[in-house]
C-alpha cells in the first residue's frame, strides 16, 4: 500500500491495506499461489507453506485485517473456531484459570465448558460486568470476552476489562465478529487480541468458511507455533475469496447498520414481539455501552415472540429472508439459536443466558430496507 500523509480511513483500508503488487504483470489484485512447495533459498531467506501461515495469500489478507483492526499482525485460520481454539491453547496451560463471558456463542462455549477444561484449566463464567473482578483468582491468566454477544447482542464494556485485566497482568481475548472492525476497535481500547469468525461479515457473501486472529506481534509470534503445529491454516483460493470480500465491507457494513435499526424500531412496535435485542435501541440494557464504544450498532438483532408456538411456523412464512444457518452475508437470514447455533448447549445452560425457544435471531442483508420490513409484516401477520 502507497504512504499517505494522513492515517487512511476503514474504507480505504478495506480495498487498499495489504495490497499485494505482481511486478511481473502489474495486477491490481492479488495473484493465487496455488503452490504447496517453495524453493529454498529463496530472495525472502524463508521456508514458505501454507501451514506457516506466510504464503503471499495468506499474508495479503493478515495485512488488511491487521490495518483495519489497529493490530500489528495477524492470521488466517480455516474457520472461526480454528482460530478461538488455537488461540486458548497457546495463551493457557494446565493449571492455568480463565474468566469467560457467559454469553457466548454456543460453539465457543461449549469447547471451553467441554473441551479446554480436559486439558486443565480452569473456567469461569461472568454473567456480569462485575462478575469479572469477582470471578478473578492468583492463576488467572486470560479474560475472554463477546461483544455484542451472539445472539442477544449483550455488549461489556472493553475498555473497563481492558483496565482490569492490564492492573492485573492478564491478557483479554474479544470476538469481534458481529461488531466487525468497521464497528469497533477494541484493541484500541486495551483489549489483547481480536478474534473473528470470518466465515460471516469479513467475507460477507455466504460462501467461505474462515477465521481470523489480530494482535500485537509479540502476541501473534507466541500463538503462531500453535496455529503451524494445530495446522487451522486458510488455503489460497479461500484467502483470495475472502480478500474480496473484505473490499466491500466498509460498503456492506453501512447498509446492514442502517438496516438493522430499522427493522429493530419497527419490530419493537409490532404486537406480536415481546421484546427486540439490539444495542442501537435506547431501550437495550447495554445501549449506552455500546454508543461509547462502537461506530456502528451492528447488521444483527433478535427477537422474542409473545407466543413461543409460532417461532417454528414463523420461519417458514417468510419470503425474502431466508431461514439459514449462519449470518453476516449478504441476504437476511433468520434462525432459531436454541435449534442451531446453541443447540449444543443443554437446556438449562440455554435458559440462564436468556435462549429461549420463542428467540429469533436476524442476520440483516444489504436489500433494501422497507423491502425486509414488508416481509417480516407479512410473515407475522400470516401467523395472526
Amino acid at each position: 500500500m502507497k504512504n499517505t500523509d494522513k492515517p487512511l480511513k476503514p474504507a480505504t483500508l478495506c480495498v487498499h491495506a495489504g495490497a499485494y503488487r505482481d511486478e511481473a504483470t502489474g495486477a491490481i489484485t492479488t495473484p493465487i499461489f496455488t503452490a504447496s512447495s517453495y524453493a529454498y533459498p529463496n530472495p525472502a531467506d524463508q521456508n514458505f507453506y501454507q501451514r506457516y501461515f506466510n504464503t503471499p495469500n495468506q499474508r495479503a489478507v493478515a495485512a488488511k485485517l491487521a490495518a483495519l483492526e489497529q493490530g500489528e499482525d495477524a492470521l488466517v485460520f480455516g474457520s472461526g473456531m480454528a482460530a478461538i481454539t488455537t488461540v486458548l491453547f497457546a495463551l493457557l496451560k494446565p493449571g492455568d484459570h480463565a474468566v469467560f463471558q457467559e454469553d457466548l456463542y454456543g460453539g465457543s462455549y461449549h469447547f471451553v465448558a467441554s473441551e479446554l477444561t480436559r486439558f486443565g484449566v480452569e473456567v469461569a463464567f461472568a454473567r456480569s460486568q462485575g462478575d469479572f473482578t469477582a470471578l478473578l483468582r492468583p492463576n488467572t491468566r486470560l479474560i475472554y470476552v463477546e461483544s455484542p454477544s451472539n445472539p442477544l447482542l449483550r455488549c461489556v464494556d472493553l475498555a473497563a476489562v481492558a483496565a482490569l485485566a492490564k492492573a492485573r497482568g492478564l491478557l483479554t481475548v474479544i470476538d469481534n465478529t458481529v461488531a466487525t472492525p468497521i464497528n469497533q476497535n477494541p484493541l484500541a481500547l486495551g483489549i489483547s487480541v481480536v478474534v473473528h469468525s470470518a466465515t460471516k461479515y469479513l467475507n460477507g457473501h455466504s460462501d467461505l468458511n474462515a477465521g481470523a486472529v489480530i494482535a500485537s506481534r509479540e502476541i501473534i509470534t507466541r500463538i503462531r507455533p500453535f496455529a503451524v503445529n494445530h495446522g487451522g491454516m486458510l488455503d489460497a483460493h479461500a484467502c483470495y475469496m475472502l480478500e474480496r470480500g473484505l473490499k466491500t465491507l466498509a460498503l456492506r457494513i453501512e447498509r446492514q447498520n442502517a438496516n438493522a435499526g430499522k427493522l429493530a424500531g419497527w419490530l419493537q412496535k409490532h404486537p406480536a414481539i415481546a421484546r427486540v435485542n439490539y444495542p442501537g435501541l435506547p431501550e437495550h440494557p447495554d445501549h449506552a455501552v455500546a454508543a461509547r464504544q462502537m461506530r456502528g450498532f451492528g447488521g444483527m438483532l433478535s427477537f422474542e415472540l409473545r407466543d413461543a408456538a409460532q417461532a417454528g411456523a414463523l420461519l417458514g412464512r417468510f419470503k425474502l429472508a431466508t431461514a439459514a444457518l449462519s449470518l453476516g452475508g449478504v441476504e437476511t437470514l433468520v434462525t432459531s439459536p436454541a435449534k442451531t447455533s446453541h443447540v449444543k448447549m443443554t437446556a438449562e445452560e440455554r435458559a440462564r443466558v436468556g435462549i429461549r425457544d420463542a428467540l429469533l435471531r436476524v442476520s440483516v442483508g444489504i436489500e433494501d430496507g422497507d423491502d425486509i420490513i414488508n416481509d417480516f409484516q407479512q410473515a407475522l401477520e400470516a401467523q395472526s
